[in-house]
Formats: structure tokens, sequence, C-alpha cells
């Protein structure tokens, strides 16, 4: 099992989120449990390299 932080928050009638780590890829849901299936969803696009020219957050440690 993989484990991924996302943000969520509710527009009026939709949940909307995106992964941490991929702040560039929203989705939606009329329910946080909807907005869950999407973001699995969406995951499964991004590691699947389906959508091109993926933009993702990292860290660099500089001493």
């Amino acid at each position: 099992m993989h484990s991924l932080k996302y943000v969520h928050w509710q527009d009026s009638e939709f949940f909307l989120g995106h992964f941490v780590d991929y702040p560039d890829y929203l989705t939606q849901g009329k329910s946080l449990e909807e907005l869950k299936k999407n973001l699995e969803s969406l995951y499964n696009d991004l590691i699947s390299k389906e959508i091109p020219y993926i933009k993702k957050v990292d860290e660099l440690k500089i001493a």
C-alpha cells in the first residue's frame, strides 16, 4: 500500500483536491469519498506517464 499526502477543500457543492507533490493536477468530487477515488485515479494516470510533462514538487538539500 502506498500513502500520499493530499490537500482538499470544499467549494460550494464540490470537494476539490490535489497531491502535495503534484499541486498542478487538481481533481474533484461531489463527496469526500468520490474525491478520494478520483485522486487515486489521478495518481494512476500520473505514474503511468499518460500525462506529458508532469511537474512535481521535490526537495534539494544543500550543504
